[in-house]
């Protein structure tokens, strides 16, 4: 079992940053691939980034190239998502979630361990 607890959320106006963390605890950190989904009101859940265990491969979806960053310091026991030029589409509330695979990181049905996500909200 692992537990994941986002943080950083808030609201923000667009152009800024915010930066998410999702602290894991339970079974080593290291053992999971990690992902950043979100979901805005009346929308399904999207992929937003992905990291491989070691941090060495990170994926992302079209809408956020360029713009957010995945990262993660398995000392720590932390994944990050730096999310910079933010838009009002990208309001959302984040979740991270943590799986044992790697077959792909875009598909939410891959990861076993969801957080209770966290709200960003980002004004025009």
């Amino acid at each position: 079992q692992v537990q994941l607890v986002e943080s950083g959320g808030g609201l923000v106006q667009a152009g800024g940053s915010l930066r998410l963390s999702c602290a894991a605890s339970g079974r080593s950190f290291s053992s999971f691939v990690m992902g950043w989904f979100r979901q805005a009101p009346g929308k399904e859940r999207e992929f937003v980034a992905g990291i491989s265990w070691s941090g060495g491969n990170t994926y992302y979806a079209d809408s956020v190239k360029g713009r957010f960053t995945v990262s993660r310091d398995n000392d720590k026991n932390t994944v990050y998502l730096q999310m910079n030029s933010l838009k009002p589409e990208d309001t959302a509330v984040y979740y991270c979630a943590a799986s044992w695979e790697s077959r792909n990181y875009y598909d939410g049905r891959m990861y076993a361990y969801w957080g209770q996500g966290t709200q960003v909200t980002v004004s025009s």
